[in-house]
């Protein structure tokens, strides 16, 4: 091993920091001097790449955002008191307000409209998941009399809601969209709803049951674009594979999501009203998702990249060129977006903050480095 001295350190307590702290031939750390663990947040990147952090008590898988209206209101789930329950945010990500349930003790919400309605899933008093709406602000929060699992709810800013329901006599998923600031509700089939804009057009998943060349049975997902109000249903195709899925789609109909390319999962963009499919890319490795899309186009998800890791990516208007978030964040060392669940119309993001920390034992071995570099230095002091 290649002992190298730091802090311009001289004689021999340069080199037993070296060696303490585990520097190597190439100038790293070792890892069992320098484990690390990783924290989470969230955040709101703004588009000059400064950063809002998010007030979603703590940082694990439970506390996440993913929706973003045009006041930079934010909604997600995180834990209050034990429990994990939807929130929602002041504009531009100030504050936090819980929200509360239908009476059991767990809720999220995964869509807001600009007037700040929010429509999620909870745990009811009878047990099971229902559908909501709240008011203006999350204000007052209202079962649409829906029982169904946990899957992603939208809202439109007339306050139409779609979402899935479960059949309680066969247990097959629909679909569903309701009138008006939750009022009434239609059944759309065996659809898987995503989001919706303001014509009421659907976009979502659909399961298809197909054979293959040899005859065997084989079930996939497609996804789908309804005209306004729900009606009708269009297939989107593929990227060339046999599977996509829609996330999200924008005030002109245009679909973002994920196709199978070659084996791959990549993001793609729709034309207004899910006409032609294009392919989005990746960054610099083999997979990428779509999971929100504003109303110039602009999309923003996840990339799976060579390096091992998850980047967070964002395109221009109409989804032109990919590009890594990270790269325009103004980000503190030691810290990367893995992911980008959602984007308004102002170009504010809602992403993953992934943080790396010392292990506390390295950390003390860190200090415990330092500390025989000055009594070293004390020790060559007094006999010079």
């Amino acid at each position: 091993m290649k002992i190298i001295r730091i802090f311009e350190a001289r004689g021999a307590h340069g080199l037993i920091l070296a060696i303490a702290l585990g520097i190597s031939a190439g100038g790293g750390f070792a890892s069992s001097a320098f484990a690390q663990n990783t924290r989470e947040a969230q955040v709101i990147v703004n588009p000059d790449g400064k950063i809002t952090y998010l007030d979603t008590r703590g940082g694990n898988y439970n506390n996440v955002a993913f929706g973003i209206n045009d006041s930079g209101q934010v909604v997600g789930r995180s834990i209050f008191d034990g429990h994990i329950h939807v929130f929602i945010t002041g504009p531009n990500g100030v504050g936090v307000t819980d929200l509360g349930t239908l009476g059991g003790n767990y809720s999220e919400a995964r869509s807001i409209n600009n007037s700040g309605q929010v429509a999620g899933t909870s745990i009811a008093a009878d047990g099971g998941p229902h559908g909501f709406i709240t008011g203006p602000n999350g204000v007052g929060m209202t079962d649409l009399g829906t029982e169904g699992g946990f899957g992603y709810y939208g809202i439109n800013d007339s306050g139409q809601v779609v979402g899935q329901a479960s059949n309680i006599v066969d247990l097959s998923w629909r679909g569903f969209i309701t009138g008006p600031n939750g009022a009434g509700i239609t059944d759309l089939g065996e659809k898987a709803p995503q989001g919706i804009n303001d014509s009421g057009q659907v976009a979502g998943n659909y399961h298809v049951v197909d054979y293959d060349e040899y005859g065997n049975l084989i079930n996939y997902g497609r996804a789908f674009i309804t005209g306004p109000d729900g009606v009708g249903m269009t297939d989107l195709g593929t990227l060339g594979g046999l599977v996509s899925e829609a996330s999200a789609i924008n005030e002109s109909g245009q679909v973002a999501g994920w196709s199978s390319v070659d084996g791959f999962s990549h993001a793609f963009i729709t034309g207004p009203n899910g006409m032609e499919m294009t392919d989005l890319g990746t960054l610099d490795g083999f997979q990428s998702e779509a999971n929100g899309i504003n109303d110039s186009g602009q999309v923003v998800g996840v990339s799976y990249s060579r390096d091992g890791f998850h980047h967070a990516f964002i395109t221009g208007p109409d989804g032109v060129g990919m590009i890594d978030l990270n790269s325009i964040a103004d980000l503190s060392s030691g810290s990367y977006l893995s992911n980008a669940q959602g984007i308004n119309n102002q170009g504010q993001v809602i992403a993953t903050l992934i943080s790396t920390i010392p292990e506390p034992a390295s950390c003390a071995l860190m200090l415990a480095g330092l500390g025989l570099v000055g009594f070293m230095a004390r020790r060559n002091g007094a006999s010079a």
